[in-house]
């Protein structure tokens, strides 16, 4: 089993970060705003549904793992999707919504912890989690203060 981050996995999961990154810098031109917060909370509504199914393959491909493992990894689709309700019928949006989102990606490293000591996930992968949720999640939370 591989024990270093590859180059190509380190350079592809940095340049996960670009699209809320550009959305971060897209906020700040009036023109470009709402789209900037929308395209921010939708990116970070896909990425954190993605780690439930990251959690879910993981938890498939090792034989021993604990059954809570599928059931936390449905957790984050459904908050995602709850956490744009607001959006859906018209309250106050975006900023607790992204708020959610940012603080949950950096929250959610707890099952990646787990995971990695029942050594169903590789030391080399929790540390590219570690970097990635974290700044997935403060980008996240950077956007939701406009």
């Amino acid at each position: 089993m591989q024990n270093n981050l590859s180059f190509s996995a380190t350079f592809l999961g940095l340049a996960g970060l670009l699209p809320q990154l550009l959305c971060l810098v897209a906020v700040f031109d009036d023109n470009t705003r709402f789209i900037a917060l929308s395209a921010g909370f939708l990116y970070a509504a896909v990425i954190f549904s993605f780690l439930g199914g990251f959690w879910w393959g993981l938890a498939v491909a090792s034989p021993g793992a604990p059954q809570w493992v599928y059931s936390v990894a449905v957790i984050p689709s459904l908050l995602a999707v709850a956490s744009g309700i607001p959006w859906m019928i018209g309250t106050t949006w975006p900023g607790p919504s992204l708020a959610v989102l940012g603080i949950s990606l950096i929250a959610v490293l707890w099952v990646d912890v787990r995971l990695n000591r029942l050594n169903i996930m590789p030391d080399w992968m929790l540390r590219l989690r570690i970097l990635l949720s974290s700044g997935l999640g403060l980008t996240t939370l950077a956007l939701a203060a406009f």
